[in-house]
């Protein structure tokens, strides 16, 4: 078993206190059991295509990360259960970033989503990010609203308009 990174305390803005550590090669088990618990409709907008559940191949990638270009923030409540993942990817260069993020459907409107956003944010300034964007469905309102009242500006995206470009300059 790989070792365990520490944990960091956070507290949401409804005052749920969460234990936010990276993703290790040894929790697939555990995405695949939170993303059970994530509703289809917030699995589409995650991934951005219909789905009924996600693939072996997703989760492998999920916890298959170098921790440097690519890392994925795990949210746990108390009880151990894991609640919310925000995975964050740096383009090569290192001036831009992007994240998604998927919260379980019973922890919704408690400030989950929106602390790892701010997580998130503040990862990719770490690592000398410029930019954090986010490709969201236009149906993803609540999302959008999230990420606007975090400073995120909203744009179309290039050839489908299914789709906006929300992004936050950082530095």
């Amino acid at each position: 078993m790989s070792d365990i990174p520490s944990f960091t305390e956070v507290v949401t803005r409804s005052g749920l206190s969460l234990s936010l550590r990276p993703v290790t090669r040894d929790d697939g088990p555990l995405l695949r059991d939170f993303f059970d618990k994530v509703t289809l409709e917030d699995l589409r907008f995650r991934f951005l295509t219909a789905m009924l559940r996600v693939s072996d191949d997703q989760i492998a990638s999920m916890i298959d990360v170098d921790h440097k270009q690519t890392e994925d923030f795990l949210a746990f409540v108390d009880d151990g259960a894991l609640v919310g993942s925000a995975m964050i990817a740096i383009e090569p260069a290192g001036e831009r970033a992007e994240v998604a993020i998927a919260v379980r459907a019973d922890y919704k409107h408690q400030g989950v989503g929106w602390t790892l956003l701010n997580r998130a944010a503040d990862h990719a300034k770490t690592r000398g990010c410029r930019t954090l964007e986010a490709v969201e469905s236009r149906l993803n309102q609540k999302a959008i609203e999230v990420e606007r009242d975090s400073g995120f500006t909203v744009k179309a995206y290039p050839d489908d308009a299914t789709l906006v470009i929300v992004s936050k300059q950082l530095q």
